[in-house]
């Protein structure tokens, strides 16, 4: 097939609602590309509408098309539509192909449902930006990206989705890029996660180089036919495919560039946190999990890697005051919930929470962007207080989410999501599943204390900042929305729905463990009576003093790494500015310099001396041919 030929019926006209497939992500990016191509006097309103609108149609179209391929396909089918080939070369030809089953269809609605949501808030939050075309144009290039990593049936148009992301989160992440401390962010993430994409890369040749082929069925298949358990090929590609999922989805030692990404857009916050782009790196371990169970010395590590990011992460959120950063570090934590889930085996369990972790953490950082516009900018919960009567609607979608996160039992999605992830941890059975559940419900009584930490510090107590500006409608109703979803969100039976993915006995949620339960929930509680108590003292935080500046810190992570990496790098990057080998070229540069001097002092003005000068010259070099003819 060439590269202009289409797959025939790929027009959705009359017919089959599947073969509209490659429109999902081809709506955002018409938008992207409307509002790129727009000039300046383009009204505002008329962006709002192609911003929001080529996400609110591929929205629309993803909810039919997954409910199409839930009705024909059965929980094992899948459904490929090939675009075009991108090269032939032997027994290698690359696709742009996309992927439809049950796992890419789930993060499909995530990233267009949820993205929906978050632009329709941003319409109202960017109001008055001079540059309200520019981030539209941003966002839905960015979910225009997603849409290609999530949907992509070929390794190598997943990298290009995977890099798209990146480029876009630096965009926006430095989108108010006249401060200096916006743009430092916005490098920082392009270039720590740039270590994850190299491993990435050479992980891709590792595969490429074993088993000849990018298409992920075709990879698989040949991976667990070529490579024995354990080989040390399936060994070094797992790991490196596995730091990629690392430095994209912040998990340690890559994290210390999500807390800093904050200084983009609160939109830009929701959108990276909430919908899939921190969470491409679990999407990617639960698409290459028959890979990685070819090493399973690589799922131990990744179940380890999980449990110390979401409890290091936990402490961390403690020690902040930036309303931001808390849920920042409230993020990675999180995300080593599912990590951890995905060393064991538990797709569905670490899906189930992606899904409902969407939904709360969006409504968290909306509710959050809402609680600053109305305090003037304001980010520091220490200055904040008495909101709960001012800002009642924010109040509300403040109180779901930090619920929901808090897996507050029975009236929250998170509760039921959290939970079948320590359920299936423990179920793997024997000291790695008692540690890894001990340190999940460490880390959910950390959660409690430092959602409402925030809780109680930003919403009740003493008026300390008086609002100045109410939240629109375009504003309410997406944390209205989400508020339902983060708690209603954990009737969606996701784990029904990909119970076929996983992979191990740790996927099947244990039997006879309810009982251990009880200290979950118990640990939860325990850690909101220890915020509330400590507020009532009128502490800052719960954490000792020793421990809170630590924690406030990061635990020093960006100090760690500027010592060993960024200092010693500038240094030689000092040493070697002047290098030996330019020295020749730069002693042509400067004779040129030199003889330009030269020359232009004979720029004198004055003709008399100009004329005199060209008939010397005349005369001179007449006088140098007659002397050379009559040599010869």
């Amino acid at each position: 097939m060439s590269w202009l030929q289409m797959p025939s019926g790929w027009l959705p006209l009359g017919g089959d609602t599947l073969s509209a497939l490659w429109l999902v992500p081809a709506l955002p990016l018409a938008a992207f590309l409307v509002l790129a191509l727009a000039g300046g006097r383009t009204p505002r309103w008329g962006i709002a509408l192609v911003g929001v609108g080529g996400v609110a149609l591929a929205a629309l179209l993803a909810f039919g098309i997954a409910l199409a391929f839930l009705t024909t396909y059965p929980p094992d089918g899948s459904f490929s539509q090939t675009l075009w080939t991108w090269m032939a070369v032997g027994d290698l030809a690359p696709t742009m192909t996309l992927h439809l089953d049950r796992l890419s269809l789930v993060m499909m609605l995530v990233v267009t449902g949820v993205g929906l949501l978050i632009l329709v808030y941003a319409a109202g939050y960017m109001a008055g930006d001079p540059g309200y075309r520019r981030f539209f144009a941003y966002m839905d290039l960015f979910v225009f990206f997603l849409l290609v990593l999530v949907l992509a049936g070929d390794l190598l148009l997943l990298f290009l989705g995977w890099e798209g992301v990146g480029l876009c989160s630096y965009l926006l992440i430095g989108f108010w890029y006249r401060d200096p401390d916006n743009g430092r962010a916005a490098r920082k993430a392009f270039i720590v996660t740039r270590i994850g994409d190299a491993a990435f890369v050479a992980g891709l040749l590792v595969l490429l180089a074993g088993l000849g082929a990018t298409d992920i069925a075709r990879l698989l298949e040949r991976a667990a036919a070529l490579w024995p358990a354990g080989s040390a090929s399936a060994v070094a590609a797992a790991l490196l495919l596995l730091a990629g999922a690392v430095g994209k989805s912040a998990q340690l030692p890559l994290q210390v560039w999500l807390p800093d990404a904050m200084a983009g857009p609160t939109p830009v916050s929701a959108l990276i946190h909430a919908a899939t782009m921190v969470t491409a790196g679990v999407y990617l371990i639960a698409r290459l999990l028959p890979l990685y169970e070819l090493a399973p010395e690589v799922l131990t590590l990744i179940g380890a890697i999980g449990a110390a990011t979401l409890f290091v992460a936990s402490v961390a959120a403690l020690g902040q005051h930036d309303i931001k950063r808390v849920l920042a570090y409230s993020t990675i934590s999180q995300i080593g919930y599912m990590v951890m889930a995905l060393g064991v085996g538990a797709v569905s369990a670490a899906l189930y929470h992606l899904l409902t972790h969407a939904f709360f953490k969006a409504l968290l950082f909306l509710s959050a962007g809402a609680v600053i516009t109305s305090l003037g900018g304001e980010h520091n919960i220490r200055r904040m207080g008495g909101l709960w009567r001012l800002r009642p609607v924010t109040f509300v979608g403040f109180l779901a989410g930090a619920a929901s996160l808090a897996a507050l039992p029975l009236v929250t999605a998170g509760f039921y999501s959290k939970g079948l992830i320590l359920e299936s941890v423990r179920a793997t059975g024997g000291t790695q599943g008692w540690s890894l559940w001990a340190a999940g419900t460490a880390g959910a009584f950390l959660t409690g204390m430092y959602a409402f930490r925030s809780v109680f510090q930003v919403f009740f107590g003493p008026v300390r900042s008086r609002p100045q500006r109410t939240p629109g409608l375009s504003m309410r109703l997406p944390m209205l929305v989400l508020a339902a979803l983060a708690l209603a969100g954990g009737l969606i039976d996701v784990p029904a729905l990909l119970g076929g993915y996983d992979r191990t006995s740790g996927g099947a949620v244990a039997t006879g463990t309810m009982g251990l339960e009880v200290y979950v929930v118990a640990a939860s509680l325990l850690g909101i009576l220890l915020a509330a108590l400590s507020f009532a003292a009128g502490r800052d935080s719960p954490l000792p003093g020793w421990l809170e500046g630590s924690a406030g810190a990061g635990f020093g992570f960006d100090r760690l790494y500027d010592r060993l990496f960024v200092r010693p790098f500038l240094a030689v990057a000092r040493g070697i500015r002047e290098d030996p080998l330019d020295r020749p070229v730069q002693g042509l540069a400067r004779a040129a310099s030199g003889l330009h001097r030269w020359l232009s002092a004979t720029q004198t003005g004055r003709l008399r001396w100009y004329a005199s000068a060209t008939a010397l010259g005349g005369v001179a070099l007449v006088g140098a041919m007659l002397l050379l003819a009559g040599r010869t």
